[in-house]
């Protein structure tokens, strides 16, 4: 069966058991996942496994394993990327939150930049820390901030909410050192320097649309705030009206967000400094990024965020039972998220195994197309069809990659930022982040698709936009 097909039938599965018989999310994506896997056949597998570039050992492995172990182990492969993160995250935002410590950032931010330019400071902020850190970490330790500002004023929640995704999501895929974007330009042969400078630009294009986009869906579209199992609207709104005496101070109220921001960024920087100097490095240099290699990791970096927090909330408690009471809380609403965005994940690896990427690239060279705009498509395709943005620019890189040596009117760097505005069209169930984000947000997934979807599609095709006027007008800048 044609891979698009099965796409097709695996979309309409999901989308009919959740939206039709209701069922629980976590099953309707295992269902989809089993009737995509059944209708892929053993040559498809085998097609897939063979672009990805394993060993034939591999491959005959892939093609042989029994269809639950398949989606087993798709399902782990996703729960080891992001089970921890999650899990910690949670103590975390519940920690920030119970102890009073987001109540006490929020005032200083407030103080700071004042209540009408509250959006604006957490657009740039969360757009400045997913640079070098993945949108999922950044999503994670602002979303008690969110949701300490919005108890003030709820009409601007969805406003709040889509800022730190809009200023985060598309660092991801357009500015190193990300793997999307420094494996697209790496593979094109280009400068880090040029990849940056342009995803900076383009990415502040990007943002400044999802901007607009927010102040009006945030009109359009009522999002209430809704009790989520890490904390109440009734404990915010108490948190909200304390003296500044009885919350933390500020400098430990800030630690827990600014430190694994400070060792994955270290972690990152380090790394690439030692690279760049190879074997000319210092041996302070080489401690330095060791030290960060150690620490900077992102399951460590939160690991020691969290003890932090946990002393935050056990200083201001000094109650045991109320302590074990937040953290069971904490793990019991991670654990939910974990196992829906797992299935999420299992999902979506099994509609890469179609083939879907492979397909999609003989599509691209049976229709002729603008080159950037043919980079944005095969990108974008790819993305909605699996859900992955990294999988959709490796995929399109590996499709329209050897043009970048073709006699090019532009710089080929225009090439890479198309892809990377791609990978963010269409983000919807197959994608981990959507289920993060609708769980840890208390949306319904309708909601999700006006908050996150709508708003990473505007944000692609503003992108697109930008590559094309800018290709025009500084070809080779």
């Amino acid at each position: 069966m044609d891979s698009l097909l099965i796409i097709l039938i695996g979309t309409a599965t999901v989308l009919f058991c959740i939206v039709r018989l209701k069922l629980h999310a976590a099953v309707s994506l295992l269902l989809a996942a089993l009737v995509t896997a059944l209708l892929t056949s053993p040559e498809q597998i085998a097609q897939f496994a063979a672009s990805q570039g394993m060993a034939e050992s591999q491959v005959n492995s892939l093609v042989n394993m029994s269809l639950g172990k398949r989606l087993a182990t798709a399902f782990g492969n996703t729960s080891g990327k992001i089970g921890i993160l999650i899990a910690l995250a949670s103590i975390i935002g519940t920690a920030l939150m119970r102890s009073g410590g987001a109540e006490r950032i929020i005032r200083a931010l407030l103080s700071l930049f004042g209540k009408k330019r509250t959006s604006i400071a957490l657009l740039s902020g969360s757009f400045t820390l997913a640079i070098p850190v993945f949108f999922d970490t950044v999503f994670y330790l602002m979303i008690p901030l969110v949701k300490s500002i919005g108890v003030r004023n709820p009409k601007q929640f969805s406003l709040y909410l889509m800022t730190i995704i809009a200023g985060g999501v598309m660092a991801h895929s357009l500015i190193p050192p990300t793997p999307g974007p420094l494996f697209v330009a790496e593979e094109m042969g280009i400068d880090l320097g040029a990849m940056i400078i342009g995803g900076l630009v383009v990415g502040l294009v990007t943002i400044i649309c999802g901007y607009f986009y927010a102040l009006w869906a945030n009109k359009k579209w009522d999002l209430p705030m809704r009790d989520t199992p890490d904390i109440s609207i009734n404990d915010l709104k108490q948190f909200s009206e304390k003296e500044v005496a009885e919350l933390p101070s500020l400098w430990l109220s800030l630690l827990p967000v600014v430190l694994p921001i400070i060792l994955i960024t270290g972690n990152t920087f380090s790394q690439m400094a030692l690279e760049s100097t190879g074997e000319n490095a210092s041996v302070f240099q080489v401690k330095l990024a060791q030290f960060f290699a150690a620490v900077g990791d992102a399951n460590i970096a939160l690991m020691i965020s969290t003890l932090i927090v946990m002393y935050l909330l056990w200083v201001r408690l000094k109650n045991v039972e109320t302590f074990k009471k937040f953290i069971f809380e904490a793990l019991s609403s991670a654990g939910m998220i974990i196992l829906i965005t797992s299935c999420g994940g299992a999902f979506g690896q099994m509609l890469q195994q179609t083939g879907i990427g492979i397909r999609v690239g003989e599509m691209a060279a049976n229709y002729q197309m603008a080159i950037l705009p043919l980079a944005f498509f095969i990108s974008a395709g790819v993305r909605t069809a699996q859900g992955s943005a990294t999988v959709a620019m490796v995929t399109a890189i590996g499709v329209i990659g050897g043009m970048a040596q073709a006699d090019l009117a532009f710089h080929p760097v225009y090439i890479a930022l198309a892809i990377g505005c791609g990978s963010k069209v269409f983000a919807w169930m197959n994608d981990s982040a959507f289920w993060i984000i609708t769980k840890m947000s208390g949306m319904e997934e309708k909601e999700t698709i006006r908050h996150f979807s709508l708003l990473l599609l505007v944000m692609g095709f503003s992108g697109l936009l930008a590559v094309m006027v800018l290709s025009k007008l500084a070809p080779f800048v």
